[in-house]
C-alpha cells in the first residue's frame, strides 16, 4: 500500500510541475503578444488586461500592477463564490501573469523593439495569435490568469447568466469604452479582431492536439472491415446491429475512434474493402480514455 500511495504522490508531483511549467510558458508567451505588439499599438482587448491597458493608456499606470491590483480586488469580492482550488490557481497565474508583464512592458517601451504605427493590424493579429496561444498552453494545463473568469462567476451566481453570453457582455463593454478614451472606432475594430484571433488560437491549441474523428461505418463486409482496423491501424471497433428503417433489414454498423492523422488510414481501408460501404466521419473536440487523451 505504502508504494502504491507512493507512486501516486509521485505522479502527482510530477504532473504539477509539469502544470506548472506550461502555465509559466503560456504566460510568458501571452505577455510578450500584450506588451510587444498590443500596449505600443494601443489597442483594447476584453477581459482584466483590456482595463489595465486602458489605465495605462490614460494615465500612464503600469500594467504589471494594475493587472493584480484588479484581479485580488475582483477576488476579494467574489470570493464566496469561488472554489478553494480555483482561488489558489487564479492567485498564481496572475501573480505570475503580473509579474512577466511588469518585466517585459518597460523593455519594449524602451528599447522599441517593434515599430508603432507600421503596420497595426498585422501587429494585432500577432498579438492576437500570441495572446491564444498563451492562454490555450494555460487552460490545457488547468491553470487560470484570473480577469473575466471571475466576473463570469459572479454573474452566473446572481443574474443566472451562461458563460459565454457574460463573457461576450464583459469584453463588448470593455473594449466599446475605449471609444471615449481615443474617439476612434477603429480602435474597437482592431480589439475585436484581437479578441476573436486570440478565441480561435486559444480553441485550437487546445483542442488542436487532441483532435479525434469518429466514424460510423455501415458495410455488408463489416467483418472484414473491423479486422483490418484493429491489425492496420491499430483502432477497436465497436459492433452495433441496428435496422433500416426504410429497408426493414437489419444492418450492422460499426463504430471507430481515430487520431485526425490516422482517419485517412481507416478510409483507404473501407475503400478497399467496399468501396459502396456507407460512411459518416465526424470531428470530436476530445476523447478520454484508453488510447486516447487522460481525464484531468
Amino acid at each position: 500500500m505504502n508504494k502504491i500511495a507512493d507512486i501516486i504522490i509521485k505522479r502527482r508531483r510530477k504532473q504539477v510541475f509539469k502544470d506548472m511549467f506550461f502555465l509559466f510558458l503560456g504566460i510568458v508567451i501571452y505577455s510578450l503578444g500584450y506588451t510587444a505588439f498590443v500596449l505600443p499599438e494601443q489597442v483594447v482587448m476584453g477581459g482584466v488586461t483590456g482595463i489595465s491597458a486602458l489605465l495605462f493608456y490614460a494615465f500612464g499606470f503600469p500594467p504589471g500592477i494594475s493587472i493584480w491590483v484588479l484581479n485580488v480586488t475582483l477576488l476579494l469580492i467574489a470570493l464566496r463564490a469561488l472554489t478553494r482550488q480555483f482561488t489558489i490557481r487564479t492567485i498564481i497565474g496572475v501573480t505570475m501573469l503580473s509579474a512577466v508583464v511588469g518585466v517585459l512592458q518597460p523593455l519594449f517601451q524602451q528599447f522599441h523593439l517593434i515599430t508603432v504605427g507600421e503596420d497595426k493590424f498585422m501587429h494585432v493579429l500577432i498579438g492576437g495569435a500570441l495572446g491564444g496561444t498563451g492562454l490555450g498552453l494555460i487552460f490545457s494545463h488547468n491553470g487560470s490568469t484570473g480577469g473575466t473568469d471571475i466576473i463570469i462567476a459572479l454573474l452566473n451566481k446572481h443574474f443566472n447568466m451562461s458563460f459565454g453570453r457574460a463573457m461576450q457582455f464583459i469584453d463588448i463593454t470593455i473594449i466599446s469604452s475605449s471609444y471615449l478614451l481615443f474617439h476612434s472606432m477603429e480602435t474597437i475594430v482592431y480589439g475585436i479582431a484581437f479578441t476573436l484571433t486570440a478565441s480561435f488560437v486559444c480553441d485550437y491549441v487546445i483542442n488542436g492536439t487532441r483532435q479525434t474523428v469518429q466514424f460510423i461505418i455501415i458495410s455488408k463486409e463489416y467483418e472484414k472491415i473491423a479486422d483490418k482496423i484493429n491489425k492496420h491501424v491499430n483502432r477497436g471497433v465497436t459492433l452495433i446491429e441496428g435496422k433500416g428503417w426504410y429497408s426493414k433489414q437489419e444492418v450492422d454498423i460499426l463504430i471507430v475512434l481515430t487520431r485526425k492523422y490516422e482517419s485517412q488510414g481507416v478510409m483507404s481501408l473501407v475503400k478497399a474493402i467496399d468501396p459502396h460501404a456507407l460512411v459518416s466521419q465526424t470531428f470530436c473536440h476530445g476523447v478520454f480514455g484508453e488510447g486516447f487523451d487522460k481525464i484531468k
